[in-house]
């Protein structure tokens, strides 16, 4: 299946249906994150129920600590 990740254009899996399968399949599942679903932002604990499809576009934010 073809899902645009910010911007780009990234096949992935048949298997994976929804956001939380997508951040495991990218191993982003322990970090700290925001996800836009179509130019929907998604709260974690709607990543499970938020299926994808062909072309569906994913943004991807995730924060990194510093000093």
């Amino acid at each position: 299946m073809k899902l645009h990740i910010n911007g780009q254009p990234v096949d992935v899996p048949d298997t994976i249906r929804t956001v939380v399968e997508l951040l495991a399949h990218f191993d982003l599942s322990d970090k700290m994150l925001v996800v836009e679903h179509n130019a929907a932002i998604l709260h974690k604990e709607d990543h499970a129920g938020a299926e994808l499809a062909e072309g569906h576009k994913i943004e991807i934010v995730h924060f990194v600590g510093g000093g």
